[in-house]
């Protein structure tokens, strides 16, 4: 059974939206969650992460004012709303689910990973 499961993603206009859902399981509910992408030849990199609550918050530089991330309690999924795509945006988007406290950007503090899904942003 996945533990995390990744939808939304597609093939846009540079200018356009997307929005990523991620639905925890029973094994990943209460954890914090994370987004991370990883480009062709690039390291995956932390994007922007929620508590379960949804309460906290916190998102990559370059991409404040763009993206925003929401967390449903009663859909047990996290969002990111991307708007004003860009094509350095082209990545695969990967949901993380992390068992401790506190969001954090290191991949390795994560304990279970969604499989990922592809955004691609054309100029």
């Amino acid at each position: 059974q996945a533990q995390l499961v990744e939808s939304g993603g597609g093939l846009v206009q540079a200018g356009g939206s997307l929005r990523l859902s991620c639905l925890a399981s029973s094994r990943t509910y209460g954890s914090v969650m994370g987004w991370f992408r990883q480009a062709p030849g690039k390291e995956r990199e932390f994007v922007g992460g929620s508590t379960w609550s949804g309460r906290t918050t916190s998102l990559l530089d370059s991409v404040k004012g763009r993206f925003t991330i929401s967390k449903s309690m009663t859909k047990d999924t996290m969002y990111l709303q991307m708007n004003s795509l860009k094509p350095e945006d082209t990545a695969v988007y990967f949901c993380a689910a992390k068992l401790t406290e506190g969001i954090a950007t290191d991949t390795r503090e994560y304990n279970y990973w969604g499989q990922g899904t592809q955004v691609t942003v054309s100029s």
